[in-house]
């Protein structure tokens, strides 16, 4: 068996090949085969790990001619992380840029990123990437390795860029496989909540006739979409408010208030999964939103059009199993305070979080007289910052209680202050702040203990922006206090992806859906059991692979159902 092979297509449509050594030097002679997908199909099962250039250009080649890999290495999401790690994050990271740097000849751009466009066969005009010819592209690969060997936790950084690389895979998996979708209850619901479609492309009936409640409300003609209408509206009715959100305006008493916030909520669901997101999302019984791996800085995904990760519950009806099929949901309980556990190696709270019980209700036992709601907040406080008012007297009991979560997070947020960079448990790196000087190279010192060889809870989700944090240093010290309990959460998932996938090869049953916290696999009936001992198995080693041997358990609520929306 020969463990690595790395390949790059060719501009005539065929592609080269050659076996790596331990190095990542060719390990013998280049090869070149006219047929990409029968070169892997013939090779797949004696190759350990595919080493090219960047596996959206590639996979969905291979598996729509109905070819599988089993692992592979993406220079181009490696190259990412590594500039991450040396706080270069925001340079050109293709391989060709890569290429430059290492040869020290001008650096090109990245290409721009592709729109989304539903349906849409890629354009023989749209900005293709700079060819790198495979001994090239290996040169990339060789010096990779050797980077890897200068991050501050080796074994740790190769294990990440050996997960995201899975984890693109699973994202082109999903993208092909899509998401079982009923256009005819999707049809109904949208009937049965906003009424008759009228002709142009106007608002339907039920939204109609809230606009002219709102109206007869005030007295005057107004239009509930338009928000500054609606702020001018009150003010003529002597209330005074900032903004149309529903926290500011439900509370009033006024007759308007009612039939606005109905107005509200139908009106994000006629603009995002109306009859105009079904026409452009659903083909061929799937809802075929396009997933992409590590979109944000923490890790976390995003979808390229289609607004898969914001699916309101009732539109979830129409995510219906096949015949005969089931979808199973699972759902990490209480992921990032686990998470925090686990990277700040407190005892007490790892020994909460080894419990198969509720994360919060054991937290408030200990240090919140039994009040939930209070550790709830408490616990959440400190991972995003809310440190204020009642916040600061929680964070207080908190850290009587588990002082070496609170603090870990602490030394993340003062290092975010300061321009220090940042880094989840594995090594993907927070931004550095823009005109941080010298301090922007250093790494945050945050104890890390060494590893062994996001209904519900809903979690909340900031992103940091590359240079904010020269005019706003306390904003960023928010973010890093978050960015390395929600980071190594992305981490973690991504080995559970990893490991789920692995399971599920030998099986009917298939991925179709990941956000945050949450997987779904559709699957036959009779293969539902064993999937979700499955996610259980990969959850478990997922959490060894990623923290090492910890108390610390990542339990999931898992349902089998025939509709998505039973599912909570």
């Amino acid at each position: 068996m020969t463990d690595r092979w790395a390949l790059a297509p060719t501009e005539d449509g065929g592609v080269e090949l050659a076996p790596l050594g331990p190095d990542g030097l060719p390990a013998g002679p280049m090869t070149r085969e006219p047929d990409l997908a029968e070169a892997v199909r013939r090779r797949e099962p004696d190759v350990g790990r595919w080493v090219w250039r960047a596996t959206p250009e590639i996979y969905p080649r291979l598996l729509a001619d109905g070819v599988r890999v089993e692992r592979c290495y993406d220079i181009e999401d490696a190259e990412t992380l590594l500039l991450g790690h040396e706080g270069r994050l925001g340079e050109p990271r293709s391989a060709a840029a890569a290429l430059a740097r290492l040869r020290r000849t001008p650096v090109p751009p990245d290409p721009p990123l592709r729109a989304a466009e539903p349906g849409a066969q890629p354009s023989l005009f749209e900005p293709r990437p700079v060819h790198v010819p495979l001994t090239d592209l290996i040169e990339v690969y060789a010096d990779q390795q050797r980077r890897h060997d200068t991050t501050a936790h080796p074994d740790r950084m190769r294990l990440l860029t050996a997960a995201e690389s899975a984890g693109m895979l699973v994202a082109a998996e999903l993208n092909r496989a899509g998401m079982p979708w009923r256009a005819d209850v999707h049809r109904q619901v949208l009937h049965e909540m906003l009424g008759e479609r009228y002709a142009g492309g106007g608002e339907p009936r039920r939204l109609a006739e809230l606009a002219d409640e709102v109206s007869q409300a005030f007295g005057r003609r107004v239009r509930p979409d338009l928000p500054a209408d609606v702020v001018k509206a009150f003010g003529q009715a002597g209330i005074r408010i900032r903004s149309t959100r529903r926290w500011e305006i439900e509370s009033l008493d006024h007759p308007a208030v009612k039939p606005l916030l109905e107005y509200k909520r139908l009106y994000r669901i006629w603009v995002a999964h109306g009859w105009s997101w079904l026409q452009d999302w659903v083909r061929d019984g799937r809802f075929r939103p396009e997933f992409l791996a590590h979109g944000t800085v923490t890790g976390r995904w995003v979808t390229n059009g289609g607004g898969a990760l914001q699916i309101p519950k009732v539109i979830r009806r129409a995510c219906v199993a096949d015949p005969g099929w089931r979808l199973v949901v699972a759902d990490a309980d209480q992921m990032e305070p686990r998470v925090l556990a686990a990277i700040s190696r407190d005892p007490g709270l790892m020994e909460v979080a080894g419990r198969g019980t509720d994360l919060y209700q054991a937290v408030s036992d200990r240090a919140f007289s039994g009040d939930r709601d209070q550790a709830k907040l408490a616990v959440l406080g400190a991972v995003y910052g809310q440190t204020s008012g009642d916040g600061l007297k929680n964070l207080a009991a908190l850290r009587r209680r588990f002082p070496k979560a609170v603090q870990y997070v602490d030394d993340a947020a003062r290092a975010g202050e300061e321009g220090r960079l940042v880094r989840t448990w594995l090594g993907r790196t927070c931004p550095p702040a823009a005109g941080a000087s010298d301090a922007a190279g250093e790494e945050a010192g945050i104890p890390q203990a060494e590893a062994a060889p996001d209904g519900g809870d809903q979690e909340q989700t900031t992103e940091w922006v590359p240079g904010y944090a020269s005019t706003n240093s306390r904003a960023r010290g928010r973010f890093t206090r978050n960015f390395v309990v929600q980071g190594s959460a992305a981490d973690w998932t991504l080995l559970l992806l990893a490991a789920l996938r692995r399971t599920l090869a030998g099986m009917a049953a298939e991925l179709v859906f990941f956000q945050h916290d949450e997987v779904i696999v559709h699957c036959p009936a009779e293969e539902a059991d064993a999937v979700a001992a499955a996610i259980r198995e990969a959850s478990e080693l997922s959490g060894r692979l990623t923290f090492g041997e910890t108390p610390v358990r990542f339990p999931f609520t898992t349902a089998v159902v025939e509709c998505y929306a039973d599912a909570k």
